[in-house]
């Protein structure tokens, strides 16, 4: 048995190709799967009920009124058979009209014509097998019935000894109204349940997808407030363990972040008074002092870094920004010179938290110029490739980073040895995903690395 952990092992739809094509008829919503649910429990019951009616109720009546018009044509064949005088005839033709409401004629001489077989008027229904049947069994002579030439009478024609017998009977004689009634009910019934389930089920997803967007956008920093329970006892149970959950993190976050200044208060205390002593040593000491002051300004560096990262940047308030103009200003800034080209269209505003943006292309082109001499920036809007989504690829000409090792390096304190905090990559990942994209890591054309960052857009 092959194990679906490991790489080699087959894809499931490839074990089993029978699920795949359901996997695919199904719905993909909520909404959808549970109106199917109602759905072919319905539609079961129904034809069920409906084969229940067609197998038992319509077979018999149809056949009882089939052999009651079969057995007064028999019947009225036999006597103008055996009582063949003018007379005789035209009385059994007058009585037979009045007391059966069918309508007789006599063609003396004629011949019934074969006649081939005709397409069914009613498909659906027994009646024209039913009343074939009745009538070879109750007239016993070559007979024909046409339902086609009127759609509210049949033409029943024997053939007797010295002539044709032509019968006109009313379909109502063979119908019931009842197969209406009850078709109407099943068709009307179903509407009716599907359309109040539909109604129904359609609340209950509404406030299933109002918690998952507000889940969604808390998760991106959005924060639009605690959400209303509403919809059934369950959903209302999770919309209240939100709330709840964005109260605590909430309180979390604002503790952490009130810890967090009183800890770079404390601790920038110390290295600003040992900046100002290393600025009094005697001046013979200036050479050590000044190594002892970039050690400082490193620290300070360091700590900057660390505290802006474990902070995050989930304040700011994202609003719509030009991304083309805040890409440009940060590459203009970097302190790369002439080494950063910057290739993007003339505008393309998405919602954005700018500072937090400036952060995170800042600490990429950090990253690509300590490493590398040459830096290409290009902006692209959504396309087939990414839809929905705007991406900024930052590319270097540096040694770049093995396959094996990209995912590592997103981790904080992964790269500090080489000459950094380690948190560059960190951070701007944090602030990518904190705008609802991510940052990938690819080779570069230009030969080094290529810095990817997805954006909604």
């Amino acid at each position: 048995m092959s194990d679906p952990a490991r790489p080699d092992a087959p894809p499931r739809a490839a074990q089993r190709p029978g699920w795949l094509g359901l996997r695919a008829l199904a719905p993909r919503g909520l909404l959808g799967r549970t109106l199917l649910i109602v759905l072919i429990p319905l539609v079961i019951l129904q034809a069920v009920a409906l084969r229940i009616f067609y197998g038992s109720h319509l077979d018999v009546i149809s056949r009882r009124l089939a052999a009651g018009l079969a057995g007064d044509v028999g019947m009225v064949a036999e006597l103008i058979t055996r009582l063949p005088a003018a007379e005789e005839r035209a009385w059994i033709f007058r009585e037979a009209s009045w007391r059966l409401d069918l309508g007789f004629a006599f063609e003396p001489g004629g011949r019934l014509l074969q006649q081939g077989p005709r397409p069914a008027s009613l498909p659906l229904l027994p009646l024209e097998e039913d009343l074939a049947e009745a009538l070879a069994e109750r007239v016993r002579l070559p007979v024909d019935a046409d339902w086609t030439a009127d759609p509210r009478r049949i033409f029943i024609r024997v053939q007797l000894p010295d002539g044709v017998l032509h019968v006109e009977a009313n379909r109502k004689r063979l119908f019931t109204g009842t197969l209406y009634l009850f078709v109407i009910w099943l068709v009307g019934s179903s509407i009716l349940l599907f359309a109040l389930a539909a109604l129904f089920l359609k609340n209950q997803v509404r406030a299933i997808r109002r918690l998952a967007t507000a889940a969604e956008e808390f998760g991106m920093g959005r924060d639009a407030g605690p959400i209303k329970p509403e919809g059934a006892a369950e959903v209302r149970q999770a919309a209240a363990a939100f709330n709840r959950m964005r109260a605590n993190i909430r309180r979390f976050v604002q503790q952490r972040t009130e810890m967090l200044a009183g800890i770079s208060h404390d601790l920038r205390t110390p290295l600003t008074r040992l900046r100002l002593g290393l600025a009094m040593l005697p001046q013979d000491a200036a050479e050590d002092a000044a190594e002892m002051t970039r050690d400082v300004e490193e620290m300070e560096r360091m700590i900057a870094a660390y505290l802006a990262f474990a902070r995050g940047e989930r304040q700011e308030v994202a609003r719509p920004e030009d991304l083309s103009a805040l890409v440009r200003d940060v590459a203009a800034r970097s302190g790369a010179g002439g080494a950063v080209t910057v290739e993007a269209p003339a505008e393309l505003r998405l919602p954005l938290r700018p500072d937090a943006f400036r952060r995170c292309l800042g600490n990429l082109l950090d990253n690509a110029r300590r490493h590398a001499g040459r830096i290409a920036v290009v902006v692209r809007g959504p396309d087939a490739a990414h839809p929905g989504f705007a991406e900024v690829t930052v590319d270097d000409d540096g040694p770049g980073i093995a396959p094996e090792a990209r995912e590592e390096a997103f981790r904080p304190f992964a790269s500090s040895r080489s000459g950094g905090t380690g948190l560059g990559l960190a951070i701007a990942r944090d602030i990518a995903r904190a705008h609802g994209g991510d940052i990938l890591l690819e080779d570069s054309p230009l030969g080094g690395l290529r810095a990817r960052v997805l954006l909604p857009a």
